[in-house]
């Protein structure tokens, strides 16, 4: 009997990336998963070039400049750090 894999193919990151607002990971079988910067605290208050300092792992994405991983079935599934806020909006 075949058991499924602990980290399924198609969500292999195969490319990540920071913009000013939001995490891109793009998945193995092209799939982008993007969800809001500020769910991440320490990747919110980082650099940009801290941000886009960036370790695909077989499940996850690792940011070594501040110590922070994302897994991908954490993303796809909209967990986020339990304390984030979303910024202000200015008027």
């Amino acid at each position: 009997m075949n058991s499924p894999s602990l980290y399924p193919e198609n969500e292999r990151p195969v490319e990540a990336w920071c913009d000013l607002h939001n995490v891109h990971v793009r998945l193995a079988d092209g799939r982008e998963v993007i969800t809001p910067l500020w769910w991440y605290p320490s990747l919110y208050d980082a650099s940009p070039a801290q941000r886009n300092n960036i370790e695909l792992m077989l499940a996850g994405v690792h940011w070594p400049d501040v110590d922070e991983d994302l897994s991908i079935r954490g993303m796809l599934a909209g967990w986020k750090y339990p304390k984030a806020k979303a910024p202000e909006k200015a008027a």
